[in-house]
């Protein structure tokens, strides 16, 4: 896909790793559309700079947990953009217990709205337009948490909630691709430990002691938490490269899936 020219909506948009990816393409020459909802402070940043750029870029202050907001939005946006070719599907809460403690019912369910939910509902309405355009693309954005769980030292940072909702995630990204061929592209993004998402710069991991912060990276194959480039590389490929992948996960993490268990040396055997 050659980015000049098309049109893009980055979901939670307005901080963090959503905002970095929207920033990128408006550099690549997309028109891109952000939503927001909380975060005042970083969500007003970021709308002043999106606004300073020109050339058409929009930020939607709406309410992704309720399917009606979401098609209204979905009207609005096909009104004024007349066209769209790239969702990236970056919304989730993710709850941290070292934060939130034991989710409470309505805990749970915000976090399966916001995660889980928004996504679908999302993608659903988004889908005649992606498919008009005829070379679309889907990236959702997803977390590790849906293949490790609560489990090892990311249990302090991984809710149960957050953990089923991400594996969900790759369930849909697989029918989605289904739906979205020939047209359009649909892949999954997992995201492990990274700066501003779960790692260096969010409350959580400020509330870890030194020794669990440790624990997490040590059990990181790379050693490192992730950096918003890593993430700008891996976009990079599945919006521009990937032309002849759809329904698969691109799992950047730095090993964190795969550590923990190290590879023993080979006996010699019996003579």
């Amino acid at each position: 896909m050659k980015l000049k020219g098309k049109h893009a909506l980055v979901l939670g948009g307005g901080k963090g790793i959503g905002k970095e990816i929207a920033f990128y393409l408006a550099g690549r020459g997309v028109t891109v559309a952000i939503t927001y909802f909380d975060w005042p402070k970083e969500s007003t940043d970021t709308r002043e700079r999106l606004k300073k750029l020109g050339g058409g870029h929009l930020a939607v202050k709406v309410d992704l947990r309720r399917p009606a907001a979401i098609e209204r939005m979905i009207k609005e946006l096909g009104a004024k953009f007349t066209r769209l070719d790239i969702l990236i599907n970056n919304i989730e809460r993710g709850g941290m217990p070292v934060v939130h403690g034991e989710y409470t019912s309505d805990q749970w369910d915000l976090e399966l709205e916001t995660t889980l939910k928004a996504k679908r509902w999302v993608f659903r309405h988004t889908l005649p337009l992606l498919k008009e355009s005829g070379d679309g693309a889907v990236i959702n954005v997803s977390s590790i948490a849906g293949l490790t769980g609560r489990c090892g030292p990311a249990g302090l940072i991984f809710n149960d909630g957050y953990s089923a909702a991400n594996r969900a995630i790759s369930l849909l990204t697989e029918t989605w691709a289904r739906e979205g061929a020939p047209e359009v592209r649909v892949n999954e993004l997992m995201l492990g430990f990274f700066e501003t998402r779960h790692a260096r710069g969010t409350r959580g991991w400020a509330l870890l002691s030194p020794e669990e912060r440790r624990a997490i990276i040590g059990h990181t194959l790379l050693g490192r938490s992730g950096r918003t480039p890593d993430v700008i590389k891996a976009v990079r490929y599945l919006l521009e490269d990937g032309d002849y992948l759809t329904g698969a996960t691109l799992r950047v993490d730095g090993g964190y899936v795969l550590g923990g268990s190290e590879v023993p040396p080979m006996p010699k055997g019996v003579p």
